[in-house]
């Protein structure tokens, strides 16, 4: 085998969190139609088609390019990518033809090859440009944001998305840093970080929440989800499935209050003189309790840990 080959095997490497458990939550029929909005290196993907039939079809998106490349060398004529972010999975039905699917999976976060890949900024534990683009086709990188945001919105970003209680000290201390020199190292970022944090927490870098919530913005993650969802729950044929699995409580509540608002009746003004029958019908029907990942798959796994999984199947609407 040759340098390259065993590069693309490396970069392709990813252990998929959940994987039986979010197959099975899909419910696959033979001949169906399911949409994979979170590629990654097709994890979920490879066991769709072992369950589909030569009838079945599967509709991949992804917004790393390296993602959509590592679908091309899957060369299944059931599997369709698209190079796209899954907040526009309408468009990308759209041009398929396909107006209802038989199950969507959403698999949020980062993958393994992202992480570990060095020039792509996601991690501290190895020095790299300051990236964080899950899409390096376009989009302000890390770096550049750090180098125009105020103080202000940096500590904000800080806070709200990585819920960082020395946000504002360290929102401070990045804004000192860069008037000398550009911050634009994955390893030079984590050390302002360390600096500026007066306490650490167990088994923690004190570094995790600041990339965090500043990934989490450049990528515009809950944002993306929260439009993505709707248009998942349109898509869906009447008992079609919906599964997600999140990694960080913020998606976690977004996903979990969605869910939960559109499997109940919708509600009226109080003391409006209506039967509950006449209420607007739910659209989602809740499918057991979340799912978390087994003490074996997180010895195994330790990146699965966080992980949780939420299942809910399109009610008809007659």
């Amino acid at each position: 085998m040759n340098c390259a080959s065993t590069a693309t095997k490396s970069a392709d490497f990813h252990k998929t969190v959940l994987l039986n458990e979010a197959v099975e939550a899909l419910n696959i029929k033979a001949d169906g139609t399911y949409v994979d909005a979170t590629y990654g290196r097709g994890g979920h993907s490879r066991r769709i088609l072992d369950l589909l039939g030569s009838t079945g079809r599967l509709i991949a998106l992804d917004r790393d390019p390296d993602a959509v490349a590592a679908a091309a060398r899957m060369a299944d004529p059931r599997l369709v990518a698209f190079h796209m972010r899954f907040s526009r999975i309408g468009e990308v039905l759209a041009k398929t033809s396909i107006t209802r699917v038989d199950g969507v999976l959403l698999d949020l976060g980062v993958s393994s090859p992202q992480i570990d890949s060095v020039h792509r900024g996601f991690s501290f534990r190895t020095d790299g440009p300051l990236d964080m683009r899950m899409n390096t086709d376009g989009g302000i990188t890390a770096a550049a944001w750090l180098a125009q945001a105020s103080e202000q919105e940096i500590g904000e970003v800080i806070k709200g998305y990585g819920e960082e209680r020395f946000a504002k000290q360290i929102a401070r201390a990045i804004v000192a840093a860069r008037s000398s020199k550009p911050i634009d190292r994955t390893r030079q970022l984590a050390q302002i970080v360390a600096k500026a944090v007066p306490t650490r927490e167990p088994r923690q870098d004190p570094a995790t929440r600041t990339f965090q919530a500043i990934r989490i913005h450049i990528n515009q993650e809950l944002e993306e989800l929260e439009i993505a969802l709707p248009q998942c729950l349109e898509m869906l044929s009447p008992g079609g499935r919906l599964v997600v699995i999140s990694f960080h409580s913020l998606e976690d509540r977004i996903v979990k209050q969605y869910m939960r608002k559109e499997s109940q009746h919708g509600s009226l003004p109080v003391r409006l003189p209506v039967r509950a029958s006449d209420l607007p019908r739910p659209r989602l029907s809740l499918v057991g309790k979340p799912v978390y990942p087994d003490k074996e798959e997180v010895r195994t796994n330790p990146r699965a840990r966080s992980a949780v999984m939420r299942v809910a199947e399109r009610i008809s609407p007659c």
